[in-house]
């Protein structure tokens, strides 16, 4: 537990804070709790801390995406669709916060960083990825029209496509680079240090300086659309969900178990892109 926290940490270091997600033993996943606290981190390292907010995951991975245990992935009964609207919403609401927040975000990110949580890093300023990161989309395909296009305005729609038609499709670090998701990618025993010393060079330049030049960028790409993207994910994904395909996905999670449905969708990823041997 830090400074009240039960599923994240604060760490000062130097020009950085860190925010941490802390919940290794559930893979990081995104539960409402966690994103409770991590909302009223951001709000609280506007006045306190370094210059520079770093994210990252405690453990194995960065984040395995929304914790399904919390959100009913095997409940098969009358969805409330307008619940479920303000649910996805309010998740885009917490990422705007990164980035409309006064300060930098560098996201950090090491080993997997799943669904919902490759959605999170599109908000940070600037991302750095380990050698080892595995950026993918949700497994089960229950879902769609959420996470892939806030990708557009970084990847390009037909990247965002290619990553997005796959089920459990993923990239590795250096195509997370290539692709224009990530700014670098480095060795994971370096990753923290490389994120600190980013972190050192950026607090060089005043602040207030870094919080206008933050905002002109930002506003250059609200114009080119990157806001308005966001209008309609919440309702399209929340209709999606009422798809009697997706409610039949969901049944076969409810009788035969998470594991046994995810390794239906197992396929190989789009890094490296390969033709099928032929026997």
């Amino acid at each position: 537990m830090s400074d009240g926290y039960e599923n994240i940490r604060i760490e000062h270091a130097g020009a950085l804070s860190w925010i941490v997600l802390d919940r290794p033993d559930r893979a990081n996943a995104l539960s409402p709790a966690l994103m409770d606290e991590f909302a009223d981190a951001l709000e609280r390292l506007k006045g306190e801390g370094g210059p520079v907010i770093g994210l990252r995951g405690e453990g194995k991975g960065f984040c395995a995406g929304i914790d399904l245990a919390d959100y009913g992935s095997g409940d098969t009964g009358p969805a409330d669709p307008m619940a479920d609207r303000a649910r996805l919403q309010g998740n885009v609401e917490r990422w705007l916060a990164m980035w409309d927040h006064p300060k930098p975000v560098i996201a950090a990110v090491h080993g997997y960083c799943i669904a919902t949580a490759a959605q999170m890093c599109v908000f940070a300023d600037i991302t750095i990825v380990a050698d080892d990161a595995r950026i993918g989309e949700p497994t089960i395909p229950i879902g769609g029209g959420f996470v892939a296009p806030t990708w557009v305005s970084l990847v390009g729609a037909k990247r965002a496509k290619e990553f997005a038609f796959v089920p459990g499709n993923w990239i590795d670090g250096p195509t997370a680079v290539e692709w224009g998701w990530a700014n670098h990618c480095v060795p994971a025993a370096d990753l923290l240090a490389a994120v600190a010393s980013l972190a050192d060079r950026i607090a060089l330049t005043p602040p207030e300086v870094l919080r206008l030049k933050k905002l002109s960028i930002n506003r250059a790409a609200e114009a080119a659309g990157f806001r308005h993207a966001l209008s309609g994910i919440a309702e399209i994904d929340a209709l999606l969900h009422l798809a009697p395909a997706v409610i039949e996905i969901r049944t076969r999670m409810a009788e035969r178990g998470l594991k046994a449905v995810i390794a239906e969708y197992k396929v190989p990823p789009t890094t490296p892109l390969v033709a099928p041997v032929k026997e």
